[in-house]
């Protein structure tokens, strides 16, 4: 009998995959970046099926490769390609709503829920589930988690650990750590849950999660502002979070980002002309009783920054439609980059305060070193997470060339980020892309701690090897 029989047997031969073209989804991330082909794909459909399936290939020495909605930017989900025999453990059928209790402001979802799923449960409650960013309608909750995600609202909520107050796990032995209680105090020792929050498997595997919910937006206001430079927009920042109203979003955005957004996209119309200023600003401020003001917060306070030169002109949200548009424009970004062509990409953060530093000091270093690329910054100003990009020439397609070129692009703005007091990975994990980093630039005795970890919980390095650890 085939150890892979006993798979089938547990979950039934449709949840074992094992054909070539089955396996195909599962062995490559959606940008294409990484390849790995894992010896079959398992689907559980039961936290105890999960820790059946991991004792089982404990027993057959087989690796453990969790995966979800595989959106993620690293290649944390794909099995290494001269790695162990791996097998994929996709959560995509652990896919329930537990239990959602508005008084209490909580959710209990599994983890192979989709992000936009547990967003329409709380809605449904009359409660929001904050976390925000453009992959929630495919991302799951167990790769949010994994990879402790980020987003839009971060600035407001904080990231997706911010959000969390229990976990289900399987460990590494197969033993469940039932760990899901909603209370919002518990000092009974070590908080185990963020051992596992950004761990991105390799400690074990989230099932469920009890997570924070937020009262329901009552009235949300949206504005489009062009603005001078990313220290006018800083400003500008200070004065909407003086304003009395609630900031839940603030990107800054290139001009060349618009310019690649305005060309590019489909079906997205700027709200003021791309080339009227070097840089833009996406605000949103939100309220959870309809009696606030926001209309009258958001006018004056863009008035107050026009005066001061922070603005220099802007356009706000006339109707529902064109609120979603101006987030339509920031959540399309991604792929209208990839249209435009080549480009080596960072995920870096610093202090709020160091953001236009950071930009100046990069784009200063990026032309010096590569006058013939064309650089791209956006991300979310309000919590320091600036997205760097490098493009090949306008024209050029070969993606490998460029990205030789390019190829100190990423640690030379990593090196920038980490002496202005910030981090080399602010949102998308560390996966198999920034394991060199981490080499790098962390803490050597943090290394060392993460390390004793991973021994003392997976002693044999079965959890999704070749990930996160140099």
């Amino acid at each position: 009998m085939s150890p892979f029989d006993s798979f089938a047997d547990l979950l039934g031969p449709a949840n074992c995959l094992r054909a070539p073209e089955d396996v195909a989804p599962y062995a490559t991330d959606w940008r294409g970046a990484y390849k790995g082909v894992p010896v079959a794909v398992l689907k559980p459909n039961t936290t105890e099926q999960v820790a059946e399936v991991v004792r089982r290939c404990a027993a057959q020495g087989l690796a453990i490769v969790p995966a979800g909605g595989r959106t993620g930017l690293c290649g944390g989900a794909i099995a290494p390609p001269n790695g162990p025999a791996s097998v994929v453990l996709s959560l995509e059928r652990l896919n329930r709503i537990r239990h959602v209790d508005p008084r209490d402001f909580s959710i209990v979802a599994e983890a192979g829920c989709v992000v936009q799923n547990v967003q329409q449960a709380a809605a449904q409650a009359g409660r929001l589930f904050p976390i925000q960013w453009g992959a929630q309608g495919t991302a799951q909750v167990g790769g949010m988690l994994s990879t402790n995600a980020g987003g839009i609202r971060t600035l407001r909520w904080g990231n997706a650990r911010d959000l969390v107050l229990g976990l289900e796990v399987v460990l590494p032995d197969g033993r469940v750590l039932d760990d899901l209680r909603r209370v919002r105090k518990d000092n009974s020792g070590y908080a185990l849950r963020h051992l596992f929050i950004g761990g991105e498997g390799t400690l074990g595997v989230i099932t469920a999660a009890a997570m924070r919910l937020a009262p329901a937006l009552k009235r949300v206001e949206s504005a489009y502002v062009a603005v001078p430079s990313p220290d006018a927009a800083l400003s500008m920042l200070g004065r909407f979070l003086e304003s009395g109203a609630e900031v839940i979003g603030f990107e800054l955005c290139a001009d060349f980002c618009m310019v690649m957004a305005e060309t590019h996209g489909v079906g997205l119309r700027m709200p003021l002309p791309t080339g009227s200023a070097p840089w833009y600003v996406m605000v949103e401020i939100a309220a959870a009783h309809a009696s606030v003001p926001l209309r009258q917060m958001m006018e004056d306070t863009l008035g107050e920054a026009m005066e001061a030169g922070e603005a220099l002109d802007a356009a706000i949200a006339e109707s529902e439609a064109q609120r979603q548009m101006i987030w339509k424009i920031r959540e399309d970004y991604p792929d209208c980059s990839r249209r435009e062509g080549p480009a080596v990409g960072t995920d870096t953060s610093v202090p709020v305060s160091a953001v236009p530093d950071f930009v100046n000091t990069a784009e200063r270093e990026l032309k010096a070193r590569w006058p013939e690329g064309r650089m791209a910054a956006i991300g979310h100003a309000g919590d320091g997470n600036i997205h760097l990009s490098l493009h090949a020439p306008a024209g050029q397609t070969d993606r490998a060339a460029w990205l030789d070129r390019a190829a100190e692009m990423e640690p030379l703005v990593n090196a920038i980020a980490v002496s202005l007091g910030g981090s080399f990975s602010a949102e998308h994990g560390i996966g198999q892309s920034k394991r060199h980093a981490m080499a790098t630039h962390k803490n050597p005795v943090a290394l060392d701690l993460m390390r004793q970890l991973k021994a003392t919980l997976d002693p044999d390095g079965r959890m999704n090897p070749g990930k996160i650890l140099p």
